[in-house]
């Protein structure tokens, strides 16, 4: 019996192709952008201090970024307790990456945390940190489904 339908993109070993790639980055950026400017903009709005809104925000993003590949694989007909350990075991490195790489631009931006929802620095510094953390976290996710992990893991319940 032929289980390779089945199974994650494991069996390639380090060639996933960069347009697998960027789609699972896609996806990570969408749930991580949502759940990040939703975060930031609550804080922001609500006068809150840049440390409790960037943890608000990074929360939210993890959130969110969960979210899409839940609902995804849930879809599938998997349960819910299987379908959290495969959202977590597809998106946990990508999603931190990509926070990483754009609170720390956010962070690294003069003047960008004290900036105002009105102000074109804030979302300056906002999305370019996505595009920085996207072009980063993509190579990171293309290594990942090569060797059958991250995003390799939601394909098998596809």
């Amino acid at each position: 019996m032929d289980h390779t339908a089945h199974e994650p993109e494991k069996h390639v070993h380090g060639t996933a192709s960069w347009g697998t790639a960027v789609k699972a980055t896609l996806h990570c950026l969408t749930g991580c952008a949502i759940g990040e400017i939703l975060g930031m903009v609550i804080g922001t709005s609500l006068g809150w201090a840049n440390v409790p809104t960037m943890v608000l925000a990074i929360g939210l993003a993890f959130l969110f970024g969960y979210s899409f590949t839940l609902f995804a694989v849930l879809r599938s007909g998997i349960g819910l307790k299987a379908a959290i350990r495969i959202a977590l075991a597809a998106d946990t490195v990508s999603i931190a990456v990509m926070e990483l790489v754009d609170n720390a631009i956010i962070a690294l931006t003069p003047g960008a945390m004290d900036a105002h929802l009105s102000d074109g620095l804030f979302w300056s510094a906002l999305l370019g940190g996505f595009a920085v953390a996207f072009l980063i976290t993509t190579p990171v996710n293309k290594w990942m489904i090569g060797r059958g992990r991250g995003h390799a893991v939601v394909h098998a319940h596809h």
